[in-house]
């Protein structure tokens, strides 16, 4: 009789639903649980196979006629942003990022509840609670932490820190061989900055500084217009059928 250890990863398989990138299409994702001694190495070794993580549960689509949802990474030592991008870290000198641990506050959660009334009110994550937003936060046992920008203040010089309520917020995982951004959200009402390409190249940079070779991007999604900006993030590697491949441009 074949016997396996008691924390061996189990994996299942969701039902058929309606895929929120592509209309028309039914997604199924397989997941396992990240739970235990084992949870970081078996985070990391899922990540390199295209998982991605929420909260203990690690998962990847597993759609039975679409294969359009891609693992993207960019590559940090030999990224350099385009003239767009630069202008967007000039739009947001004025902002500073300090990363925290991963403990929820109040003011993050009034900013995620005003980001998903105005981005993603027909969302799946739109009713969710204080209660829930907290799980999402503090429910890891992996090495996890948030990114949270404010702007910068008269002694921010000196102690690295903003002031005032929090612009930007991302869940950010570290792992042996980068940084992996599990879920961000910023303030509705200052889309002018792009915040969203902000926080990318702003964890490009801490990734480099960290001598991180990666920042995992989650899935690029052909064909659907919410996934296209993870496009411009290049040279990228794409995890296809045979392995990680390099794309030098979008």
């Amino acid at each position: 009789m074949t016997s396996h250890p008691r924390d061996a990863p189990q994996f299942y398989l969701t039902a058929p639903s309606p895929c929120p990138y592509l209309p028309g299409q039914q997604e199924r994702k397989v997941f396992t649980h990240l739970v235990g001694r084992r949870a970081r190495d078996l985070n990391e070794i899922l990540t390199q196979g295209g998982f991605r993580r929420s909260q203990t549960i690690a998962y990847r689509p597993a759609c039975e006629t679409c294969r359009a949802c891609i693992s993207v990474r960019v590559v940090v030592d030999d990224f350099k942003p385009s003239d767009s991008q630069r202008r967007v870290i000039k739009r947001n000198r004025d902002l500073v990022g300090q990363a925290q641990a991963n403990r929820p506050a109040s003011e993050q959660y009034a900013l995620f509840r005003r980001y998903l009334d105005a981005r993603h009110g027909d969302g799946g994550m739109v009713d969710m609670t204080v209660l829930d937003y907290a799980m999402m936060v503090e429910d890891s046992h992996v090495e996890t932490h948030l990114v949270v920008y404010r702007r910068r203040g008269p002694d921010t010089a000196i102690n690295g820190r903003g002031t005032g309520a929090p612009v930007a917020v991302c869940l950010t995982d570290v792992l042996a061989d980068g940084l992996s951004m599990v879920y961000s959200f910023y303030d509705p009402a200052e889309a002018d900055r792009s915040l969203g390409t902000f926080m990318i190249l702003d964890h490009i940079e801490r990734a480099r500084g960290l001598g991180l070779p990666y920042l995992y991007l989650g899935y690029w999604v052909e064909g659907s217009r919410k996934m296209q900006y993870k496009a411009k993030f290049t040279p990228q590697e794409r995890l296809m059928p045979n392995g990680w491949a390099r794309v030098e441009e979008a």
